[in-house]
């Protein structure tokens, strides 16, 4: 069996390890996939990662995909029913600002382009996981742009995950099997 080196935070858990190896930094420019990105991450606020995408699947199912026009017409009637199901994340302030920040996102053509403006102008290399970083200057613009248009839980921390997310910045560690091939990818970006 190939034993791959992988960045510290995901060893120890398959779901974990998938989530690194297959999504984790790839670049994401299509808008419904960035949405669902931006939800996840604001769904992610004082909780652990593997919480999320333990509870993904269900998230994906009753939120009709992360289909930015349908989230965009719910409802407190579907608030409520929303907190009752235990295999998503019931808590009411991320859910109203899910609903909140899909009818922005419906709104805006551009959503795609906006947010791929606040990738840095330079790529940091890390050795080592101390050396990532929990913001940076183009998290906190994005943060504050997108907090000025009306969004919720765009914290400069969350769109900075939401930035390792989507690859707007390479955090794999260098030694990491996956840092290469993400480099290339968002140098064709």
């Amino acid at each position: 069996m190939e034993t791959r080196l992988r960045c510290g935070w995901c060893e120890g858990d398959d779901q974990y390890q998938r989530y690194h190896d297959d999504e984790w930094g790839v670049p994401v420019t299509d808008k419904q996939a960035l949405f669902e990105r931006l939800i996840l991450e604001g769904m992610q606020a004082g909780l652990a990662w593997i919480t999320i995408l333990r509870k993904r699947a269900e998230m994906q199912a009753v939120f009709h995909g992360f289909d930015i026009e349908r989230l965009a017409a719910c409802t407190e009637k579907d608030v409520q029913k929303w907190l009752g199901n235990a295999g998503i994340i019931r808590h009411r302030g991320k859910l109203e600002a899910m609903i909140n920040n899909a009818q922005l996102a419906a709104a805006d053509n551009d959503f795609s382009v906006f947010l791929w403006q606040f990738r840095p102008e330079t790529e940091l290399v890390h050795q080592t996981l101390k050396t990532v970083p929990s913001d940076t200057s183009e998290s906190k613009a994005m943060s504050v742009a997108l907090k000025k248009l009306g969004y919720r839980f765009v914290g400069p921390t969350i769109c900075y995950a939401f930035m390792q997310s989507v690859g707007m910045v390479n955090d794999h560690v260098s030694d990491c099997w996956r840092h290469d091939a993400i480099a290339a990818l968002l140098r064709g970006i």
